[in-house]
């Protein structure tokens, strides 16, 4: 792997979290147009992981096809948008102290960093007659979130030096769980391949309903969730070995599961989720749906490592020294060479998926324009969640036949209010389009979130009656 590769991956996913939150609208460029707003609005393979019980309604494709449809967001409500843009575009520069001792205090929240990539690889839907429509695709997830407390962030930065290491004793030194209490960091990097089904369960003139049911395999290319609250410490990782993470003398404990590196993306684990929804249809404009999402777990084996309460432990490093955030608090937080935790190895660790209630309401005025609200619910706090409820209001209007904008606001999972824009152009068979969560976010100073969407390759004939 070029370093060059390597290091995007690392700074995308890598040793902690996020590029966003789990939000798999990123990989559908219509429903990120209008801010994730997608419970009644998706359709076909685009209703996979969102509402299966969409792929049973009238109206949808008898046969749609994708290849490529992708997006990616990275945001924060404690940094400026001068250093984001330093993290993502200009990773290599050196910290000096100035620069380590603000960083140190702007991290300094419970929102400092979320970052979400999606991307579908390839996505297949066929309508089959008397029995509703099938869909299947492969899907590629990023999520991660970082939450620092004020002792967290300042060890991040300031490493040794750091305030809390000030006349350091072993003896004397607090847990972990007190001093970092209110830190999460977390990251899941999954392989998706799905397969879901919808069929009319209700068929009357002016009611229709529609149930359907998702299943995917999923291998684990990758996790860490390390998270301190309420005098508790979880914290495990286990990491592909296309990461070529050091775990040093844990290599030779013959607990330790190690996986030589080889080829693709060679997963650490794997797992089994399920997706239930159904689509309800009043009249010819009226559509409502509810959904759960990411029933299951996943087993990790490979790599896997462990941490449990301890003394916390004064590193040997001045903390991070670049804008390559990423990469560089991974040896701090994950298992490197100079981790505040003492990780043990482990043979398996079952984590539950990142379930999510998904309820919606659409109002179809007329082919032109479309409204829709959507909530979103995180159901457990585990890495690849979103941090929190989403709330949105999205619309579709096409001032022409062959384009479509989308826009709306929305707010929650780790966010401040976000303003998207979508333009799509249409035809009766093909689409493209680009989009983004938050017009406002692209731009402003504060609170940024740079995010975008898009699709070139959508294909869609025919109308299912």
């Amino acid at each position: 792997m070029s370093s060059v590769l390597k290091r995007s991956l690392l700074a995308a996913c890598l040793a902690v979290p996020t590029l966003g939150w789990a939000q798999n609208e990123l990989s559908n460029f219509t429903a990120t147009g209008r801010g994730g707003v997608a419970t009644t609005f998706a359709t076909d393979y685009q209703a996979i992981g969102i509402n299966p019980g969409n792929l049973g309604r009238v109206g949808g494709a008898r046969f749609a096809f994708t290849i490529g449809e992708f997006g990616a967001g990275i945001g924060s409500q404690a940094l400026t948008r001068t250093q984001l843009n330093k993290i993502v575009y200009q990773a290599d520069e050196k910290l000096s102290l100035a620069d380590k001792q603000e960083l140190a205090r702007t991290f300094t929240s419970d929102n400092a960093l979320n970052v979400n990539v999606d991307a579908t690889t390839f996505g297949l839907a066929v309508a089959v007659p008397g029995l509703g429509s099938i869909a299947i695709s492969n899907r590629q997830r990023i999520s991660s979130h970082v939450a620092l407390n004020k002792n967290a962030a300042e060890i991040a930065f300031l490493g040794k030096d750091a305030p809390i290491f000030q006349n350091y004793s072993i003896q004397t030194s607090p847990l972990v769980s007190e001093a970092l209490d209110g830190t999460e960091i977390q990251m899941a990097w999954l392989n998706e391949f799905n397969v879901a089904l919808g069929t009319r369960l209700l068929d009357l003139p002016l009611v229709q309903l529609s149930g359907g049911v998702g299943y995917r395999y999923i291998q684990g290319v990758g996790i860490v969730d390390t998270r301190v609250a309420d005098g508790k410490v979880e914290a495990y990782g286990s990491m592909s070995p296309l990461f070529n993470i050091n775990y040093g003398a844990l290599v030779n404990n013959p607990s330790f599961n190690l996986r030589e590196k080889a080829s693709g993306l060679q997963p650490v684990g794997e797992g089994h989720g399920f997706d239930l929804g159904l689509a309800l249809e009043a009249g010819k404009k009226l559509r409502l749906g509810l959904a759960v999402t990411d029933l299951g777990n996943m087993s990790w084996e490979g790599n896997l490592v462990t941490a449990n309460d301890q003394k916390l432990k004064r590193l040997r490093s001045s903390g991070i020294d670049s804008y390559n955030f990423f990469e560089e608090a991974a040896e701090i937080f994950s298992a490197g060479s100079d981790s505040l935790f003492q990780y043990q190895p482990s043979a398996t660790r079952k984590a539950a998926l990142p379930t999510k209630l998904r309820a919606g309401a659409g109002l179809r005025v007329s082919e032109y324009f479309e409204t829709g609200l959507d909530v979103t619910l995180p159901l457990n706090t585990v890495a690849g969640n979103i941090s929190a409820p989403f709330v949105g209001l999205g619309v579709d209007y096409k001032p022409v036949r062959w384009l479509r904008l989308s826009s709306g606001v929305s707010a929650g999972a780790g966010y401040n209010v976000s303003v998207p824009l979508g333009l799509t152009l249409t035809t009766g068979i093909y689409e493209a389009g680009i989009s983004t969560r938050d017009v406002a976010g692209l731009l402003s100073s504060e609170n940024p979130y740079l995010s975008m969407a898009a699709g070139f390759l959508r294909f869609k004939f025919g109308k299912v009656e």
